[in-house]
């Protein structure tokens, strides 16, 4: 009988990305198959992220519940990036974990599981031309990392303490790596980095070609057989012209941009250390719009950033209002440890933050919905990806609309022209058309 596999996932794509690339490795050279029943594994693995609020609660409750369930030979190990600034206190706080995998050591997951309270969290480690098994928990789209870390000095930001400084993944890789997918039967591949358009500024040896990531996303359209590319996160610092212009007229990458705005008030962009103003966010808006006019945009949003008034948080408001974002992820600012703004004193009352937060998600809300009138009736070509319980199957447009319409597997993994009859705010239903 093979060994089974529990691995819990928390976070962004690039830790489901990273967590395929455990289980890749588990499966071809330690005989592990992946299973659903934690009481059933040989292994548990967590693999955490620190971005959010209470990351080190989450890890250590989450730790509780699987020590409780766990059969006694069972090892428990834990993975990404809150392993890579917890470290060694991991096993300090629960001694019944096995060992501690950090964000940037991927790779070593065979080496860790047989050295017991072993950890591994060298965020300088460069995995960036490893050749890793293949495995992918979708047939039909597959996620491909183009680089590792980030060179960001963003003061709200742990990311870089964790995945360490940023190196691009060698084009040819990234490319073999794609053809590969479509092989099995992927038609559409998702590009992940932390600033995908900052691709290419340093590669692990000088012997690689230098290419930037409008130029990669080029050769990967060329692939026979991909219809559809998708990438995130782009920065809006280097949303250049060259690359604006290549995202509105190559009919193969999808028509969807994830920009990152944070806040609005170019003040608190300078305290942040994000590299543009408001008015240079509103320029790329309008540059994409002009040349791309069904593109949705979707953002990122962190209201009640230390210092932040009354006065930014208005210029907030007015780029939603500007933009109307298709789809915006919004918190309240939380300070993450190792961090510059982790120590600024000036923190905005908790009332105010809450009373921010649900003013901006109302102030959205009432946006998406004069936004996805205009689709009732309008005809999108979906690619099917999920089976729902409900006997409908879902997938999303060019424009990253999601959409269902009742059906069977058979459409998972084939397009259909669907004429929208019902709108929601996170989902529109639909008829298959052709």
């Amino acid at each position: 009988m093979s060994k089974k596999l529990f691995i819990e996932t928390l976070g962004c794509a690039m830790n489901s990305r990273d967590s395929e690339h455990m289980i890749a490795q588990l499966r071809e050279k330690e005989g592990y198959e992946t299973t659903q029943n934690l009481e059933d594994a040989d292994l548990i693995l967590i693999n955490t992220c620190s971005v959010r609020e209470r990351p080190v609660h989450k890890l250590f409750s989450e730790l509780g519940g699987f020590k409780k369930r766990k059969k006694p030979s069972a090892k428990i190990g834990v993975c990404g990036c809150t392993a890579s600034h917890l470290g060694e206190e991991i096993i300090k706080r629960a001694p019944y974990v096995n060992f501690v995998l950090g964000a940037r050591n991927v790779s070593k997951i065979g080496e860790v599981l047989h050295k017991d309270k072993a950890v591994e969290i060298d965020i300088n480690y460069d995995e960036s031309e490893f050749a890793f098994d293949d495995f992918r928990t979708s047939s039909y789209k597959a996620y491909i990392n183009i680089s590792i870390g980030c060179d960001k000095q963003c003061t709200y930001c742990i990311v870089p303490k964790t995945r360490g400084d940023e190196i691009s993944i060698p084009d040819d890789l990234i490319i073999n790596e794609a053809k590969r997918a479509v092989d099995n039967g992927a038609k559409e591949i998702f590009l992940l980095g932390q600033n995908v358009n900052n691709y290419g500024r340093r590669f692990s040896s000088s012997e690689h070609e230098k290419v930037n990531f409008t130029e990669l996303l080029r050769r990967l359209s060329k692939i026979e057989g991909l219809e559809r590319i998708r990438f995130t996160s782009p920065h809006p610092f280097h949303m250049d012209d060259e690359f604006i212009e290549e995202f509105a007229k190559n009919p193969k990458i999808c028509k969807s941009m994830h920009m990152p705005l944070q806040s609005g008030s170019s003040k608190v962009l300078k305290e942040m250390k994000r590299g543009y103003t408001k008015e240079w966010f509103l320029n790329r808006v309008q540059k994409l719009r002009s040349v791309c006019p069904d593109v949705s945009i979707s953002t990122d949003i962190i209201v009640a950033f230390p210092g932040e008034s009354d006065e930014d948080f208005a210029d907030t408001i007015d780029v939603m209002k500007q933009v109307k974002f298709d789809q915006i992820f919004s918190f309240k600012y939380s300070p993450r440890p190792e961090t510059e703004a982790e120590h600024f004193t000036n923190v905005v009352d908790e009332d105010v933050a809450s009373d921010r937060l649900a003013y901006l998600q109302s102030l959205h809300n009432e946006l998406l919905d004069e936004i996805n009138t205009k689709y009732l009736g309008e005809t999108f070509r979906v690619y099917f990806e999920n089976l729902n319980k409900d006997n409908f199957v879902s997938g999303r447009s060019d424009n990253n609309l999601v959409i269902k319409v009742k059906g069977s597997e058979e459409l998972l993994g084939e397009f259909r022209d669907v004429k929208i009859t019902s709108i929601g705010r996170t989902i529109l239903t639909g008829e298959i058309v052709a």
